[in-house]
């Protein structure tokens, strides 16, 4: 029903469309996807020694954000939801900083305008408002940069998505909505979201939707540099639709045995989109089993480091809170700042 499904590399590794991507260019894929997600599984075992607060994990869905970070921009400023860690790889931020934000050791996490990629958004759907504003304001000032806002299946239900489609199209703000359908609102399943293709709703607010198997990351990375591309040249926005699957739990206060048939996670295994590209590696690469055993030992010291990183991060200052809101502070504030140091 409804659109077609770009893909490049099928489930087996076999390729079913063109491509120009060089050897060296899908070996960095293949980096990328083993390092996203050691990220992750590390962050989840600290969770799960009592290390972090919480943890969102993205098992499952690092081809759908490897391949659409690699297509931006360094320009292109980043609106992410709270489970984007590996476009925050992507961009150029430690892990360590994600670790901060979920052992709550931090106040803030970043500087956005250091790596343009904004806070992870935790209310649904929040953060697509922003970056219509964004665009918005990039277009009023001439440049020629792009905004993509990523969000789950589950935002798309949300009435703020639903308004910022409908500001981007107005506007015609040079924004890309990257929607990571995962299948799950949390425990809600697609089919009771939608009864059509979440990427066919953007035609109801005037502009263009497509829909790619997000877990293919030569895929994924083709349509977003084009969805990109026009949102550059003026040609406003996209709503891209990656199929995957969350193939672990919401966060890691979750659990998913509780309402979906087992039997399905082990189906979308064999989707998995570090095996699909390995495949097409271990086939057309000759020096690819050098090349691999490099990026594993790089994931171990990745992993070395972020467990020990987690370890040594600071208490935050809580006084630190009121220094970032007013660039001049009130009286009244001055003194709840006060109060709040005479605790420590």
């Amino acid at each position: 029903m409804g659109l077609p499904i770009s893909q490049t590399l099928a489930p087996d590794g076999q390729l079913v469309a063109a491509h120009d991507f060089t050897t060296d260019d899908l070996r960095a894929f293949h980096r990328d996807l083993v390092l996203a997600r050691r990220i992750d599984t590390e962050a989840f075992a600290l969770q799960r020694h009592g290390e972090l607060g919480l943890w969102p994990p993205m098992l499952g869905q690092e081809a759908a954000q490897i391949g659409s970070g690699r297509a931006l921009a360094p320009d292109d400023f980043v609106f992410p939801s709270y489970r984007e860690h590996a476009v925050a790889w992507c961009r150029g931020l430690d892990p360590a900083l994600l670790l901060a934000i979920f052992r709550g050791t931090s106040l803030g996490g970043w500087d956005p305008s250091d790596h343009n990629i904004a806070l992870p958004a935790i209310i649904i759907g929040a953060q697509t408002l922003h970056a219509v504003g964004y665009g918005i304001g990039l277009a009023l000032e001439g440049k020629e940069d792009a905004v993509v806002a990523y969000f789950g299946d589950g935002a798309t239900s949300q009435g703020d998505t639903n308004e910022a489609f409908a500001w981007a199209a107005s506007y015609n703000a040079p924004v890309v909505f990257f929607c990571q359908n995962n299948h799950y609102a949390i425990s809600v399943p697609l089919e009771r979201q939608t009864r059509v293709p979440i990427a066919q709703r953007a035609a109801g607010f005037g502009f263009e939707g497509v829909r790619v198997d997000g877990n293919d990351v030569l895929a994924v990375h083709q349509v977003t540099t084009e969805a990109l591309a026009k949102a550059r040249a003026g040609g406003g926005p996209t709503l891209v639709e990656a199929i995957t699957y969350r193939m672990g739990a919401h966060t890691t206060s979750d659990d998913p045995s509780r309402y979906r048939d087992p039997h399905e996670a082990d189906e979308w295994a064999e989707r998995d989109p570090l095996l699909r590209l390995r495949s097409l590696l271990e086939r057309t690469d000759p020096g690819f089993a050098d090349f691999d055993a490099e990026v594993q030992a790089e994931a171990e010291e990745l992993g070395e480091h972020l467990r020990q990183v987690c370890g040594e991060l600071p208490d935050p200052d809580l006084a630190e809170l009121f220094e970032h809101v007013y660039d001049q502070i009130p009286p009244e504030l001055v003194a709840q700042r006060e109060e709040v140091r005479s605790w420590s």
